[in-house]
Formats: C-alpha cells, sequence, structure tokens
C-alpha cells in the first residue's frame, strides 16, 4: 500500500516590540544571561502582569491579515506544565477565546499554482526562557537557565493539515515567513529563534480523506532542517504502517547528527495542562474603532506587490516573484527604480550581484543589511546607461562599492576606469582586426555573428573600456575603407 504525508505547522513568532508582553524588561537578543529580567517575568510571589498594548496590536494585525474571525472579546489562560525555563510553572496563552479562528493564507507553488491553507487559530502567548546544555564538558550533569527570553511576546499561528508534501511545506514556510515580514510583525531572524516552525505530520493510504495518527516534532532551527525532518518522518511513518504497526501520538525531537527523529514525550492533550482564566488579567475588548485602525496598518502583501511590479514596472514575473520574496529587498528595489528609470537592470544587478553576496552574509540577511544603499546602485545603473562606463567596467566597480562604501564615480575617477574615447580606441581596434583576418574575412562574407568574437578580442585588449556603442560602427567604418 502506498502512503501519502498530510503536514500542518505550529508557527511561533517572536513580535517586533522593544519589551516583553507583561513586563518593561527589554527583549534584545544576545544580552548577557539573566539580566533582561524583573521579578513579573521571574515569577515572583505577588507580581503582577500589564499587557503590552504594541504587542497586542501587532498580533491583532496578523490575525486580521490572515482573515480570521476576531471576537469582540478576548482573554488569556493559564497553561500549567513544569519546565526549568518556565519561573512561574505556567505560560500565560490562549486557550478557550483566542485572538482569531477559521483564518486562511494563501501559498505559492514553484509551478505557479496557488492554494489555500486554513488557520485553525492564532494566540498571543509569553516565549520561555532557554535551556543550555553545556557541550564539550566531560561529565556534566546539569543545564543552565538563561530567562532573558521568558515574557517575550510569541504570537502562535496554527494552521489546519492542509499541507500534502514536502513542495508544499517549504512554500508554505517561505510564504509565511515574508508574509510576517512585510507586516513588520517580526524580524523572524530563525537564528535567533524568532520564527521557528514545529511540525505536525501524519501518513494516510494514498488517496484516502482519513486523516492518520499526527506526530508533531520539535527543535526545528531553520526550514532546511524542516525539510529534512517531513523526509525523516515519512520514512519512518510508512515503515511502521507498512509493517502493519501503529504510528504514536507523541511529541518527537530531531536529532541532526543521525538524521532521524526520536522520541521526547507522549503527546499531551490540552485536559493534561489544566488551563484555566488567568485570575490577574482581565478581558480585552476589540471593538470597531481598534478593528479600523489595526487594519490601516496591514500593507501591501506579497502576492498584490509582485502583481503590481509585473504591471507598473514591466519586468517578468520570475523578476518580480524574487523582488518581493522580502519585505526589504522590495523596497530597495523600489527605492533604486525612483532613482533611476530602469527596473529591469536594476532587478538584473540585485537577483544576481547583490543576492550572490547577501547569501554570503547569511541565511538572515537582508537588503538592510547591504552596505551598498539602493541610491548607489541606481548610480551605478546610471553611469552605464549614459555611456560613462560599461557593463563589464561596472562589474569591476560594483565589489569596490561593496567593500569600501564609495560611490561608483568615484571608484571610476580614483581607479580611471572611464571608457577609451575613439582616437584611443582606434589603434586597439585595427591592432586586433589585423590578429584576426579570419574574423575580418567572415564578416566582409556577411557573417555578423563574427563582430561578436571581434568584440570579445577587443574587450579582453582594453580591459573592458571599450564601449560597443562605439567599436561596433568604427568596425563596420574600418572594412568598408578596407
Amino acid at each position: 500500500m502506498e502512503f501519502e504525508p498530510v503536514i500542518g505547522f505550529e508557527v511561533h513568532t517572536e513580535l517586533k516590540t522593544r519589551t516583553k508582553v507583561w513586563c518593561g524588561c527589554s527583549t534584545r537578543f544576545g544580552a548577557p544571561p539573566n539580566t533582561q529580567v524583573c521579578p513579573v517575568c521571574l515569577g515572583m510571589p505577588g507580581s503582577l502582569p500589564v499587557l503590552n498594548r504594541q504587542a497586542f496590536e501587532i498580533a491583532l494585525k496578523v490575525a486580521l491579515a490572515l482573515k480570521c474571525d476576531v471576537p469582540e472579546r478576548t482573554n488569556f489562560d493559564r497553561k500549567n506544565y513544569y519546565y526549568p525555563d518556565l519561573p512561574k510553572n505556567y505560560q500565560i496563552s490562549q486557550q478557550y477565546a483566542p485572538l482569531g479562528r477559521d483564518g486562511e493564507f494563501a501559498i505559492e507553488l514553484p509551478d505557479g499554482s496557488a492554494r489555500t491553507i486554513g488557520i485553525d487559530n492564532i494566540h498571543l502567548e509569553e516565549d520561555a526562557g532557554k535551556n543550555i546544555h553545556p557541550e564539550g564538558q566531560a561529565h556534566v550533569d546539569y543545564s543552565l537557565v538563561d530567562l532573558n527570553r521568558a515574557g517575550t511576546p510569541l504570537l502562535e499561528i496554527v494552521t489546519r493539515p492542509d499541507l500534502t508534501g514536502k513542495e508544499e511545506a517549504e512554500a508554505f514556510m517561505r510564504g509565511m515567513k515574508a508574509f510576517l515580514e512585510y507586516l513588520d510583525a517580526s524580524d523572524c531572524k530563525m537564528q535567533e529563534g524568532r520564527l521557528r516552525f514545529e511540525l505536525n505530520i501524519s501518513m494516510r493510504p494514498k488517496g484516502s480523506d482519513v486523516l492518520g495518527q499526527k506526530v508533531e516534532v520539535k527543535n526545528l532551527n531553520s526550514m532546511a532542517v524542516v525539510l529534512k525532518c517531513i523526509d525523516a518522518e515519512i520514512e519512518r511513518q510508512s515503515e511502521v504502517l507498512a509493517g502493519g504497526g501503529r504510528v504514536a501520538q507523541e511529541t518527537r525531537l530531531w536529532d541532526e547528527e543521525k538524521m532521524v527523529t526520536r522520541t521526547m514525550r507522549s503527546k499531551e492533550t490540552a485536559y493534561d495542562y489544566r488551563y484555566f482564566p488567568d485570575p490577574d488579567l482581565v478581558d480585552v475588548a476589540i471593538d470597531a474603532a481598534m478593528r479600523e485602525r489595526v487594519t490601516a496598518m496591514i500593507p501591501e502583501l506579497p502576492i498584490a506587490r509582485r502583481v503590481r511590479f509585473i504591471e507598473r514596472y514591466e519586468i517578468p514575473e520570475y523578476d518580480a516573484r524574487v523582488l518581493t520574496s522580502q519585505r526589504q529587498l522590495a523596497e530597495y528595489f523600489e527605492s533604486a527604480v525612483a532613482a533611476q528609470a530602469n527596473p529591469k537592470a536594476i532587478a538584473n544587478w540585485m537577483m544576481t550581484e547583490m543576492k550572490s553576496r547577501l547569501n554570503e552574509m547569511g541565511e538572515d540577511a537582508t537588503a538592510d543589511d547591504f552596505p551598498v544603499r539602493p541610491q548607489a546602485l541606481a548610480e551605478l545603473v546610471r553611469l552605464i546607461d549614459d555611456g560613462t562606463i560599461t557593463g563589464k567596467i561596472a562589474k569591476q566597480v560594483f565589489p569596490e562599492m561593496v567593500e569600501s562604501g564609495k560611490s561608483p564615480a568615484a571608484i571610476v575617477e580614483e581607479k580611471g576606469l572611464k571608457p577609451l574615447d575613439e582616437g584611443s580606441l582606434e589603434p586597439i581596434v585595427r591592432k586586433v582586426m589585423a590578429e584576426n583576418p579570419k574574423m575580418v574575412e567572415d564578416l566582409k562574407g556577411g557573417k555578423k555573428k563574427a563582430i561578436g568574437g571581434l568584440m570579445g578580442q577587443i574587450m579582453r585588449a582594453t580591459g573592458g573600456k571599450a564601449n560597443p556603442a562605439l567599436v561596433t560602427p568604427m568596425i563596420e567604418r574600418l572594412i568598408e575603407e578596407a
């Protein structure tokens, strides 16, 4: 019997606020352990939480953008469990009246088709601290606890089991990351734990509409790891079912070294957490005025922006898809085009030279981190467009712009990279033509493609300083004279 996967996600994203959700402690990443804490996030007796308005409004913005049913009143509950990184021994979350239910999220697949993924619910809660397990030390039987992260506003988005394979799972993760970035809800830096995908996966007979037993997998710190985990779980669960066994409902962890999942604990239910309304927090009323104000904060989202790029800038769909994959990239493009109206040339530079550099800078690098500002890239394109430099010279200028931060015009001047004028160019063209008589004869015989070979030789001879707009008519004139 053939089996097929059914996949859902629990998306956890830390919201883009300067302070925590129940207190005024900083959410800055990388501070010394246990320095961004107070009696509230340490769970000291008698301390009282106060809701961070900005965190709530960001969460509401996400719920509205996902077209969720948002209640008129929402409240917070205590989720009770013991773990060293949870100082209160409970997590303030939302179980009975979450911020949103029954939403939807559109994903686009590589073949251009689209699918709508159901959103079961979306709720605001607090993040836990972090347990640190010493590595590389023999006979270590303890862990360290850093509570800086405890109390950071955390938004959980729970999907329905609507994804049917690895390709759709990847499209969902990339799409959700871009969606949250566009909303400015989170910086989504996965390496800092700002965005985490927990995988829910089951297997069922191919063609069946009956769901199999779900397994949840945690400890997935990148999209690449999630995709590897999907492969491993498909193989593991298929083998269990094919052998007549039963897949256990449980929570598993990813083991990167062995490339397998392993059991963490049997799956708890809501009953196990003993949810009850938090007595220290009042209900939050979501009236029409709040909805209208927060809805007005929702910006143009990736799919709509891509369509506009195609129509307004007349660039190919592929270019528009790449440029709108990150909010920062899209904004960079529009700033550059505003300074030099050559959208296709700017898009080409961004998708090749710029994207290559960003990839070298790391998975979480964005256009905001790129040292060359949009106006500088626009200036480089302008120098090519007005004939001041050639495209080949521009390829030499760009790395210098990245390294030094200097303007392209200044680099061209300092390095003496301006193209040769006609007087300096003609002797070189004559010499190259004399050294390549076969190409010249081909041109005389009407083989126009031969001019490309001559042009390549001339570019090499001039170090890229020959302007093709001058070289082509010069070659034709010299052949006529001959």
